[in-house]
């Protein structure tokens, strides 16, 4: 959570944990991450932190977050994804398929329903 520019309280971590157990899970898979997060998102972060958030992830500022900018921050920062969770991310938020995501790309990405 914290890797995508979000500082949640234990209570909101525990809501989470709740909810997955409240559908007899014990665990949260990645593509129910990403929902939770993206909604989370959506009620809380105004554009603002949203163009933010990008700009962490854009290390070289040249308008796009690759894959490998992506990788390096999801990896080393945070929660640590692993390189499938990203490959994941990558592959569910490029809508053009060119293998780097938009700042467009990235607010749908974490803002979708």
């Amino acid at each position: 959570m914290r890797s995508l520019g979000q500082n949640p309280t234990e209570a909101e971590v525990q809501d989470l944990i709740n909810l997955a157990q409240a559908e007899g899970k014990d665990t949260i898979c990645f593509p129910e991450f990403l929902t939770l997060m993206a909604s989370k998102m959506k009620d809380t972060d105004s554009e603002q932190e949203i163009r933010e958030a990008f700009r962490v992830f854009d290390k070289d500022n040249n308008g796009f977050i690759s894959a490998a900018e992506l990788r390096h921050i999801m990896t080393n920062l945070g929660e640590k994804l692993t390189d499938e969770e990203v490959d994941e991310m990558i592959h569910e938020a490029d809508v053009d398929h060119n293998g780097q995501l938009n700042y467009e790309e990235f607010v749908q990405m974490m803002t979708a329903k």
